[in-house]
């Protein structure tokens, strides 16, 4: 029983620490310190560390408790869209609306390395059964895959400066367009996990470019 009690007490830590940097970092931007997370959060810095390890582990749990509840719902929603090529377009659009919408979690996620096609992925599985309907309807070219969906999201965000949110849609709206029915091939995939970079350049690309350069 107290080793259960401790175990509920971690999670409850672990929760209110999440939640208070997702907050904080809305308020005060990315340069918000651990110290204050923790201050809002009711424990000690020594628990953050303890929990998550360092900053980057700190981020990376708000990026995935953001986006499971902001996010995924906008994605079980488009189940319902009558038209599944309509809905897969209105959820996109409201996933990179709620995830703009939060760009000082967007620009940590980013630098912690929580930025990745995966994730979107994982979170996008309920996208899988619309763009099947999509498909057997032929509303969208016949080699298009939920992971392609994830990299829309994932490149259109990479066009949001800090100035504002203004002109994403239209980028997201250029990237969609290219879903329709097609007889030309797409190229392969990348390699699953790969993070992309706020520039859009893998890293692995960056590192060998600058060994070059």
């Amino acid at each position: 029983m107290p080793e259960q009690r401790h175990r509920a007490d971690a999670l409850r830590n672990s929760d209110r620490i999440v939640r208070a940097a997702i907050t904080a970092l809305r308020e005060g931007g990315t340069a918000v310190p651990l110290d204050e997370i923790a201050r809002r959060a009711g424990v000690g810095i020594a628990t953050v560390y303890r929990r998550f390890g360092d900053r980057d582990g700190v981020i990376r749990a708000c990026f995935e408790t953001y986006f499971t509840e902001e996010v995924e719902p906008h994605a079980l929603a488009a189940r319902r869209a009558a038209d599944p090529r309509q809905g897969l377009a209105e959820a996109l659009g409201a996933i990179v609306d709620t995830l703009a919408s939060h760009r000082a979690l967007l620009t940590a996620a980013r630098e912690a390395g929580a930025f990745t096609e995966s994730l979107f992925e994982r979170f996008g599985a309920p996208l899988g059964d619309v763009l099947a309907d999509a498909l057997r309807r032929g509303l969208v070219r016949a080699d298009l895959l939920v992971r392609d969906l994830a990299a829309m999201v994932v490149m259109t965000l990479a066009t949001i400066g800090p100035t504002g949110l203004d002109g994403h849609r239209r980028y997201l709206a250029l990237l969609f367009d290219g879903t329709r029915p097609s007889e030309a091939p797409l190229p392969p995939p990348s390699e699953p996990g790969e993070r992309i970079s706020p520039a859009g350049q893998r890293p692995h690309a960056r590192a060998r470019s600058a060994r070059t350069g």
